[in-house]
């Protein structure tokens, strides 16, 4: 693991993932989701690393980078602290999930350094104050495991034994499909309370105005048409919000890498094609 220094001196790690010697183009910034999870269940995101190398954050919060979160707000700083390192003034960025809000406040302070931003399953119903549609894509699942995990995701855990068995209980909601991949994929990067909870401080009453406000970089949304954590329509509404391309990949949750990686990088890498690869460095 890497190192950069953010804006208060804190130590942010950073894995940078492709070593295959035919890969061009600078690094493609990553933010993981969570909040704060391990960012090893992402792996190379199927494969993406093999034509472009992947700068991993391990935002505050998570194993190795320690300590806790600014709040995803103020974090834009700790991925800008990693831009720096890498020596490049801009970058592509792919987000995921809770990953996407840290994405946002970049594009919203830090506008002259991003070319580029795919979001994918993003955490959506906050931006536009959509209803949250995922309890109706849910009565597709009629699963002793779907029941279960729509009934503990309406109880906020009190402690960290009650935020790891939620965890757990939730964990089928994730993917169109609960097979054995799915199960163990799962169980893959740990995360903790009091890292969900401080992800959320000292955020701006406006930063919802104040994003869709701001004139974005290209934007890609990338959504499963299964999702039961992030929703559809909410998802709509949210790339609706943000002037983005919106993609839905058929028969998918909330970890297309693991649920349909062909078409998931595909579209990346159409994506990332269209924006070009390089950036003047620093």
């Amino acid at each position: 693991m890497e190192q950069a220094e953010s804006d208060d001196g804190a130590p942010i790690g950073f894995d940078l993932v492709g070593a295959n010697p035919r890969a061009s183009g600078d690094p493609v910034l990553i933010l993981p989701g969570g909040p704060c999870r391990d960012p090893v269940y992402l792996g190379d995101l199927a494969g993406l690393a093999e034509n472009r190398p992947l700068a991993v954050v391990h935002f505050r919060g998570t194993p190795s980078t320690g300590g806790l979160s600014r709040g995803w707000w103020t974090d834009a700083a700790d991925a800008i602290a990693v831009i720096d390192q890498l020596g490049l003034s801009t970058v592509d960025v792919i987000a995921h999930s809770a990953g996407t809000r840290v994405a946002l406040s970049l594009a919203t302070r830090f506008p002259e350094r991003l070319r580029s931003l795919a979001l994918v399953t993003p955490a959506a119903a906050w931006l536009t104050e959509t209803p949250h549609d995922g309890a109706a894509i849910a009565t597709r699942r009629p699963e002793p495991e779907i029941i279960e995990a729509l009934a503990s995701m309406n109880v906020e855990p009190a402690d960290e034994n009650a935020f790891q068995h939620a965890w757990r209980a939730e964990a089928a909601a994730g993917y169109a499909r609960w097979t054995t991949a799915e199960r163990q994929h799962a169980q893959v990067g740990s995360m903790s309370l009091a890292a969900a909870h401080a992800w959320f401080r000292d955020i701006p009453a406006d930063a919802a105005a104040r994003i869709q406000n701001t004139t974005l970089p290209p934007t890609l949304v990338l959504g499963g048409a299964d999702d039961i954590l992030s929703g559809v329509e909410t998802v709509r509404a949210f790339a609706t919000a943000l002037r983005a391309e919106l993609l839905l990949i058929d028969d998918c949750g909330h970890y297309p890498w693991i649920e349909r990686p062909e078409p998931f990088r595909f579209e990346l890498e159409r994506w990332l094609t269209s924006r070009g690869a390089h950036s003047p460095r620093r």
